[in-house]
């Protein structure tokens, strides 16, 4: 009797038991189904898909808070092959004005290549404007396997300044493989100018989300709510000193011009206008279908819209040279201020043929030979600075005057900040040395004389010739000329202000009260009376760079002579005498900054030069 209870009480235990359990399975599976919708979900879901979340790009602002970067919405198109199912093709073509041909290749990829997987999403169609997205959207549904994903590409505000903004660029495997995981497959790179120098502080970060879809690849929505998923990082801003009123009218001045401008607030260094013609509208390099094209077409114009002349392009500086020479002759001693020198046309030297000059007055001081730009009377200043170790030694002299004038920031890059700037060319000793190598030692001062004037082997960027301008402006110093002045971070609204170098020539600011006189004089009643202007004393000089064909015109300027607000550099390409083109529209960049307009009464020299057409000159 006792072993039948002990069996009767086993079964009811393990029937107990079996009643717990199936009580179990009956709750959870009403709290999976019921309470708990996550399983619901997944249910009608095939998979769950990292998607990377792009961050907006920075903007890039004028010294006034204009906008002159921004970001467009654009959409690429993405497909997980795996996942593609029945659908109308035809009307998946037409939607988005593709060809049958063009979704076959788009879709079928080389699977064998490491870069495309059936199970990972895939661009199938990038760059597609929101415009031309809305109506597919609508529809987007009927096509399984296929989802879209929101870009940020630049549009600009204004058709200026396209080489100091610069553009961005897919990335390429090169700098996917240098970029330590930064960079993958589709991510956009700022490329050259603005965009290129400051990619770090304007890219951001991307974020990431785990999203689940359902057979027909459509997102569900967020995998646990996006408590996995990781939000982006917008860009920094980047504020510029950027005039972006003054950079427009100057690329009007430049039209049908080849050449550079450079325009430098003096006691700053910040950069107000900057540009190189032939120039293109920037918004042609946005991102777009038509981008291909265009960049070939600009790549293959002759005329190289892609060259910045302003940084890149090295020139001999012409008379402009002759401000510095001036400024280093007065600091030695060699040099009096007082001092004249006669001018018979020319320099002549034994009876060599002469360095020719124009017909001028007596130069009886450093300002008139300014003035008047005598070539005589700076050939007789440089011999003497190179000579004055002995005529046997022009080793010595030329080296120290080389280096007097490596300190105007010459013979270097300046360090702005963009890329691709040039050095320049200030020639040594050991560089003549080098010229002559069957016979060393033996060049003398006249062998190298065309320096004196800004000929022979100097050469200089625009960006140099501004800042020479902006450094006697200053009477000895100068702050390294840049564009960014402030960057901005998002996160907190935070402006940090970027801080720049300040360099001295080292040479005493009493020297430079003659040189502001000559250049002074130059314009009033010298070789840059078109650059005169009425309400404000304006300081400039004009150049003449020597060219095989047509000369090129250079001059540059400061103003005003009391407490110089801007400091100006105009070089054209094949435009002949300084005080023709470069000269008079100097002084027009200068009198629309510091009055916002131009006097009636020199209303005929701005239309002269918006319609002056030199792009045939040669």
């Amino acid at each position: 009797m006792a072993e039948k209870d002990t069996n009767k009480d086993r079964v009811i235990i393990i029937r107990g038991f079996f009643i717990i359990i199936a009580l179990a399975l009956i709750f959870k599976s009403f709290q999976l189904q019921v309470i708990d919708k996550t399983y619901a979900q997944l249910a009608q879901s095939v998979v769950i898909s990292d998607m990377t979340i792009y961050p907006s790009r920075g903007l890039i602002l004028d010294r006034k808070d204009r906008l002159l970067v921004t970001n467009k919405a654009m959409y690429d198109l993405m497909v997980v092959y795996n996942l593609v199912g029945e659908m109308d093709t035809l009307k998946f073509c037409k939607l988005l004005n593709i060809t049958l041909d063009e979704f076959n290749e788009n879709l079928n990829k080389d699977f064998n290549n490491d870069r495309f997987d059936k199970r990972v999403p895939f661009a199938f169609l990038k760059k597609i404007p929101a415009e031309e997205c809305a109506k597919f959207q609508e529809s987007l549904y009927e096509f399984p396997g296929f989802f879209l994903q929101i870009r940020n590409i630049r549009s600009y505000p204004y058709n200026a300044g396209a080489h100091v903004l610069g553009y961005i660029n897919e990335v390429n495997q090169k700098q996917i493989d240098n970029s330590e995981g930064v960079y993958s497959r589709g991510d956009y790179v700022g490329v050259k100018g603005l965009e290129a120098q400051y990619e770090e502080e304007l890219r951001g970060q991307k974020g990431s989300k785990k999203a689940m879809k359902d057979n027909f690849g459509r997102i569900e929505g967020s995998w646990l709510g996006g408590e996995q998923d990781i939000l982006p990082v917008s860009g920094k801003d980047i504020k510029t000193g950027l005039d972006i009123e003054l950079q427009v009218y100057a690329e009007k001045l430049m039209g049908n011009k080849r050449g550079g401008v450079v325009v430098i607030e003096p006691k700053s260094g910040e950069i107000l206008a900057m540009l190189s013609t032939p120039t293109y509208n920037p918004n042609l390099l946005s991102i777009n279908k038509d981008r291909g094209k265009i960049v070939a077409a600009l790549d293959s114009d002759t005329l190289k819209p892609f060259f910045d002349r302003a940084i890149m392009a090295e020139y001999p500086p012409g008379s402009i040279f002759k401000s510095i020479t001036s400024a280093i002759g007065l600091q030695s001693g060699i040099w009096d201020e007082n001092r004249g020198v006669s001018c018979k046309g020319g320099y002549d030297y034994g009876g060599s043929r002469p360095l020719g000059c124009h017909a001028h007055v007596y130069p009886s001081n450093i300002a008139m030979a300014l003035q008047h730009s005598c070539n005589s009377y700076y050939c007789q200043l440089f011999r003497d600075m190179v000579d004055r170790y002995g005529y046997r030694n022009p080793q010595a002299g030329l080296d120290s005057l080389v280096s007097s004038i490596q300190r105007f920031g010459l013979g270097r890059p300046l360090g702005v900040d963009l890329p691709g700037e040039k050095s320049g060319l200030i020639p040594t000793a050991a560089f003549y040395d080098k010229m002559y190598p069957k016979n060393k030692g033996s060049w003398k001062s006249p062998t190298v004389i065309s320096l004196a004037i800004g000929q022979g082997e100097n050469q200089l960027t625009t960006l140099q010739m501004a800042n020479v301008a902006a450094t006697i402006a200053n009477k000895g110093w100068y702050v390294q000329p840049h564009l960014a002045t402030d960057i901005i971070n998002h996160e907190d609204s935070i402006a940090t202000m970027l801080r720049y170098p300040k360099f001295h020539t080292g040479i005493d600011k009493q020297h430079f009260d003659v040189i502001h006189d000559g250049m002074e004089l130059a314009v009033t009643s010298g070789t840059a009376r078109m650059a005169a202007v009425p309400s404000f004393i304006l300081c400039g000089k004009t150049g003449t760079s020597e060219n095989v064909g047509t000369d090129h015109s250079v001059f540059f300027c400061f103003a005003p002579k009391e407490d110089p607000q801007i400091a100006i550099a105009v070089f054209i390409e094949n435009a002949g005498f300084g005080g023709s083109y470069a000269a008079p529209i100097a002084s027009l960049l200068a009198e629309y900054y510091l009055n916002g307009g131009i006097d009636p009464s020199r209303q005929w020299i701005e239309d002269r030069m918006l319609n002056a057409n030199l792009l045939q000159a040669k």
